[in-house]
């Protein structure tokens, strides 16, 4: 791959490609345009009764861009990443430009829960959630999720479809349903930090309403 900058990654997403690399240590990036494409429905997230007992109770409290480094860091301390330190640097980059943006849970001051991804147009691309305490990472999911439907986005792509995030609702579709998916909403316009930092009892009071 040629040198990779923010603004040919942004390209890449409204192309319907994303990048990865092998590993932590590897230096090499390579383009991803999976035949089948996980994307999560904006009606669809299933909030289970012990998901929305778990919100409904939790001591932790939710923020919206508040540390998006500690974010992208949390996704990368795993065993197995994709996350190197070039992306680290471009989705920064992206996040100062306001392209990308981050989802918090903490529990006080630490940091105990998020997931990150870039917005173009009303298409959100996921890219990452990482969990220090039960229900974290699910809890994140399920605000982004809330922001995204409230913002006017139409489109929340999850790249590949896991076992967990089948279990939250997620769907595959073939990749010429995402393309024509994707080419509508990236000619649209949502603002990912219009609606106002909420809570998870009023996250979760929505769903339930809403399902």
């Amino acid at each position: 791959m040629s040198e990779l900058t923010p603004e040919l990654l942004l390209h890449g997403y409204s192309i319907g490609i994303f990048p990865m690399a092998e590993h932590r240590d590897d230096p090499e990036i390579f383009w991803v345009d999976p035949r089948r494409r996980g994307v999560m429905p904006l009606n669809g997230f299933h909030l289970s009764r012990s998901l929305a007992k778990a919100m409904r109770k939790t001591p932790f409290t939710l923020t919206i861009n508040r540390d998006f480094a500690g974010v992208v860091s949390g996704c990368a301390d795993r065993v197995d990443t994709w996350i190197n330190a070039e992306i680290t640097q471009l989705y920064s980059a992206l996040h100062v430009s306001g392209h990308a943006h981050s989802v918090e849970v903490w529990d006080g001051e630490v940091l105990v829960g998020g997931v990150y991804g870039v917005s173009l147009g009303t298409a959100f691309f996921g890219e990452s959630m990482f969990s220090r305490r039960t229900n974290a990472s699910k809890m994140a999911l399920a605000a982004l999720v809330d922001r995204l439907g409230t913002a006017g986005f139409t489109l929340f792509d999850t790249q590949f479809l896991t076992d967990h995030l089948a279990s939250l609702g997620a769907i595959e579709i073939s990749r010429a349903a995402y393309h024509a998916q994707l080419s509508t909403a990236k000619t649209g316009f949502a603002h990912f930090t219009a609606p106002p930092t909420t809570n998870f009892q009023d996250v979760m009071q929505r769903m339930t309403q809403t399902s």
